[in-house]
């Protein structure tokens, strides 16, 4: 099966001395954000484990131990797009973001790396054609250290409404223009395009619409061939992304983002965040007598079975 990270916060940038401990151990206890006192246990052992998939936007803190992970198959997603502080005031600046994906690559190889360039919005700031010029920019300095590029435009989900009401969604015609122009210069750049859940619009533009973290992108990264259960390629409707296992907790990410989905709040945040303990099997807090503790049931998906075709 395969471990997420990052689809409730960002455990690379926030909280990796956590997961090198969870990994030193052997596993990790997940709270159901839907159901508190149900907890998943996750054994973090590579016969079980294909590999280890990071979603983030700051790498760095990862980038001195890699090492203890050299038994896992490994799978980066950065995100780094061009806004500034007061759209992301807890990200770093770009230029040590991208630094930090160099040396990635050099560590775990290009073919493992992708570059996330989401969500994509408009504002009197952030033109389309602002977009373009900063693509191209990134894409110049990303050259050779990722070898492939997510894209999406903003969703308005409640959260997201509520941190950055002046938002917008983005209008069919700069939809297509931006479409074009980055699929244009990520061609340039030998960058395999993708979009997430953004239907059939950009395919035109040479983009590949059918998921970002599917099993054909990890199939090609890693050098095998996965047989998943179909469960896992439907986490959501439209989307044949490898989604489950994600160790993450919402609430929990202090880059601040304005259009994040995953904080209700900055008080939530804070709040969480003194709740986490790096020798804790939970991300946040600790067991509770109450708890009902369930073993996920857990098996490799590589195929070994030669195929004469």
């Amino acid at each position: 099966m395969i471990i997420n990270t990052g689809n409730r916060t960002d455990i690379p940038a926030f909280f990796s001395d956590w997961f090198y401990q969870r990994i030193r151990e052997g596993y990790a206890l997940v709270r159901s954000p839907y159901a508190p006192l149900r907890v998943s246990r996750y054994r973090l052992q590579p016969d079980v484990v294909d590999g280890l998939v990071f979603c983030t936007k700051n790498p760095a803190p990862m980038l001195p131990r890699l090492g203890e992970l050299a038994a896992f198959r490994l799978f980066f997603y950065v995100t780094i797009t061009p806004y500034g502080k007061e759209i992301e005031p807890g990200v770093p600046d770009k230029h040590d973001v991208i630094a930090s994906v160099r040396e990635l690559a050099k560590q775990i190889g290009p073919e493992r790396v992708f570059w996330r360039y989401d969500p994509i919005f408009i504002s009197s700031a952030y033109s389309a054609a602002y977009h373009l010029d900063a693509f191209s920019e990134m894409a110049s300095m990303l050259d050779g250290s990722v070898s492939g590029c997510v894209i999406s435009y903003i969703d308005l989900y409640e959260k997201t409404m509520r941190n950055f009401p002046e938002v917008g969604p983005v209008e069919k015609d700069d939809r297509l223009l931006l479409g074009e122009g980055i699929g244009r210069i990520g061609r340039s750049h030998g960058l395999r395009l993708y979009t997430c859940l953004e239907g059939e619009d950009m395919a035109p533009f040479g983009f590949d619409t059918s998921g970002c973290m599917t099993k054909e992108v990890l199939e090609k990264a890693w050098d095998v061939r996965l047989q998943p259960p179909r469960s896992a390629e439907m986490a959501r409707q439209g989307c044949r992304c490898l989604l489950g296992g994600d160790l993450g907790v919402y609430n929990t990410c202090s880059h601040f983002c304005r259009y994040c989905y995953a904080n209700y709040d900055r008080e939530s945040v804070l709040a969480n965040r003194k709740l986490h303990d790096p020798l804790s099997p939970f991300l946040i807090g600790h067991g509770r007598d109450e708890d009902i503790i369930t073993d996920v049931k857990q098996e490799s998906w590589i195929d070994d079975q030669l195929s004469l075709f």
